[in-house]
């Protein structure tokens, strides 16, 4: 995929070398009522890696997201990503980012071909880059024969690669991803794999992945983040969290993720007719 001058060399305000984390909070709140979802979280993502995103449900992951992503105002904290203030600066932000939320938000009544030309003309980039990323996207997604068809006919695995194609064609320097291979088979999640780590290694891209499945997060990413009840309690290398655990050197990223959030294993045994009482 071609790329905009610099797009991948990007700049803080006032013109210094973003050198620094792709992404960064300080003290992030939010507050729905009384419910505290994100809790004064500090998260420092370095700039190309692929950083995991995990906790258990309802503990702040897609709120955070939404957060960095400039859907949601902040209560109180600041996050800044690709060198800018996600609440001060969000259309600087959001020309910088591509994004697939864990519900996706296509448009029925378009194609596949509509949806992704519809993308690349709100981030201003021309025809020809537009048509030519467009069917890169589709031939490397396997969508390319369905891209005639309108997206509420799509499966929920070709809607998801969709949504990826479109987070793909602006040339993000930093890709948010929630629940990526939600529904998407097993061949078309290793081009994805592939795809995306070809984006960190190669072109410096930040992916910020968020996901339930441990397996994933332990084969892809560099850097791993745990939090429950909306605040911080793990982060570094798998290595890392193996010694803040006390686990020994084999032990899967799940039993030190269930260590760390304190998640006693429920057994089957008050449900007598599957225990086999």
């Amino acid at each position: 995929m071609g790329s905009r001058p610099g797009s991948h060399r990007p700049h803080a305000p006032g013109g210094s070398a973003l050198a620094d984390p792709a992404i960064q909070t300080h003290g992030l709140v939010k507050r729905f009522g009384d419910l505290t979802a994100v809790d004064g979280l500090d998260l420092t993502v370095p700039a190309g890696t692929m950083y995991g995103f995990l906790g258990p449900n309802g503990a702040g992951k897609t709120t955070t997201l939404k957060m960095l992503t400039g859907l949601l105002r902040p209560t109180a904290g600041r996050a800044t990503v690709a060198g800018f203030d996600v609440a001060a600066q969000p259309l600087e932000v959001k020309r910088r980012i591509g994004v697939v939320p864990e519900s996706l938000g296509l448009y029925d009544r378009l194609t596949g071909h509509e949806y992704l030309e519809l993308v690349g003309r709100l981030h201003g980039l021309d025809a020809a880059t537009v048509q030519d990323r467009r069917a890169r996207l589709l031939d490397r997604l396997e969508l390319a024969e369905k891209a005639g068809t309108l997206t509420v006919d799509y499966s929920g695995g070709m809607k998801k690669k969709l949504a990826l194609a479109g987070a793909l064609l602006p040339d993000p320097q930093v890709l948010f991803l929630d629940e990526p291979f939600e529904g998407v088979d097993a061949v078309s999640a290793r081009t994805v794999k592939d795809m995306l780590r070809t984006l960190v290694d190669r072109r410096g891209v930040t992916v910020f992945f968020s996901t339930h499945i441990m397996e994933l997060v332990e084969k892809l990413c560099d850097t791993v983040a745990i939090i429950d009840h909306g605040r911080l309690i793990a982060s570094g290398s798998l290595a890392d969290l193996r010694r803040m655990a006390t686990a020994d050197a084999a032990a899967s990223l799940e039993d030190v993720f269930l260590t760390l959030v304190d998640a006693a294993p429920r057994t089957a045994a008050d449900l007598d007719w599957l225990a086999g009482a």
